[in-house]
C-alpha cells in the first residue's frame, strides 16, 4: 500500500521535474536522540527513493531557540525548498509550539502550525499530519468505508487522535476518543466497528483479541519493545483471530506515515509552483 502512494508520488515528482521543479524536503534534527536520528535518515532515504531532494540539518542539543528560530524563517524564505520538517520531540529548553508555529502553514510537511490545524477542522486542510491521513489512505485502499460506523481512537494527541477524529468525522463516522481517564474504556472498546490505538505502552494497555467485537477493524498505531522486538499496542495473534481486517507492526501504519511525507512535501511543491506563475 504504501509503494502505491510512493508511485503516485514518484510520477508527481518527475512531472514537477518537467516543468522545472525539483521538490526538496529540509530536515531539521536537535540533539543526539537515537530514535529521531533513525526517523530523520529513514525519511531521507524514502525521499531519496523517488526523487526528493534532501537538506541536512543535524544540530547539537545545545542549540538555542533564538538559534533555531533563525534557521526556520531561512528555510522559510528558500524558494528552493518546498516541505519543512522539524523533527520532535525537541530538547525540553525548546519551545516546540512557537517553532512549528514559525513554519511557513505552505512548507509544513507534518501539518502541525495552527493554521493547517485550523484548515483541517474546517473541512478545507492540504497539509494534513501524515499518520492520520495514511490511515485514510489505508482504509481507502481497501475500501473500507466507514461512514456509520463507531470509531474509537485511544488517543487524543495532536499528531494522532485530534487530526484523525477530524478525517473519521468528514467520513461520516461516529467518532469516540479514549485515553488515560476514559471510564468504561473495554465496553467501548467491544462496542467499536472500527478501533484505532497509538498508546505505545505495553505495561500500560494491550489490546488482546477478547477486547473487540467479531469483524472489528483495529489499526495499530503504537509502537513499543516487547522481549526486544519491535511490537504495537495489539496483540495481533488474538486480535487477528477476531478482526476483519487488522494492521502490524512494523509495516503497517508506519510505512503510511513516511509515504505521506512524501505526498504532502509534493503537495507543497505543486502549491509553491501556482504561487510563482
Amino acid at each position: 500500500m504504501s509503494a502505491d502512494v510512493k508511485a503516485r508520488v514518484k510520477k508527481a515528482v518527475d512531472e514537477l521535474k518537467e516543468n522545472g521543479v525539483q521538490p526538496c524536503l529540509a530536515t531539521v534534527l536537535v540533539g543526539d536522540d537515537s530514535a529521531s536520528a533513525t526517523y530523520v535518515s529513514s525519511k531521507q532515504n524514502d525521499a531519496k527513493e523517488v526523487g526528493i531532494v534532501t537538506r541536512d540539518h543535524r544540530l547539537a542539543a545545545t542549540f538555542k531557540q533564538n538559534e533555531l528560530l533563525e534557521l526556520v524563517q531561512l528555510l522559510n524564505k528558500d524558494y528552493k525548498v518546498h516541505g519543512i520538517l522539524v523533527q520532535l520531540p525537541l530538547p525540553n529548553h525548546i519551545d516546540e509550539l512557537e517553532i512549528i508555529t514559525a513554519l511557513s502553514p505552505l512548507k509544513d510537511v507534518d501539518g502541525l502550525t495552527p493554521y493547517n490545524a485550523g484548515m483541517l477542522q474546517s473541512g478545507m486542510g492540504l497539509l494534513k499530519p501524515c499518520t492520520p491521513s495514511g490511515i485514510m489512505e489505508l482504509l481507502n485502499y481497501y475500501n473500507i468505508d466507514v461512514a456509520g460506523m463507531d470509531a474509537v481512537v485511544v488517543n487524543r494527541s495532536n499528531l494522532v487522535g485530534k487530526p484523525l477524529s477530524l478525517l473519521l468525522l468528514q467520513k461520516n463516522a461516529t467518532v469516540t476518543i479514549c485515553h488515560s481517564k476514559t471510564r468504561n474504556l473495554n465496553e467501548k472498546l467491544y462496542n467499536a466497528d472500527l478501533v484505532v490505538t497509538a498508546v505505545g505502552n505495553r505495561q500500560r494497555f494491550t489490546l488482546m483479541g477478547d477486547m473487540i467485537k467479531e469483524g472489528a477493524i483495529v489499526i495499530d498505531v503504537g509502537t513499543a519493545r516487547l522481549n526486544n522486538k519491535l511490537v504495537g499496542d495489539a496483540d495481533f495473534e488474538s486480535v487477528k483471530q477476531k478482526a476483519s481486517w487488522v494492521t502490524p507492526v512494523p509495516g503497517g501504519v508506519g510505512l503510511m506515515t513516511r509515504a505521506m511525507l512524501l505526498k504532502n512535501t509534493v503537495t507543497a511543491a505543486s502549491i509553491a509552483k501556482e504561487m510563482s506563475k
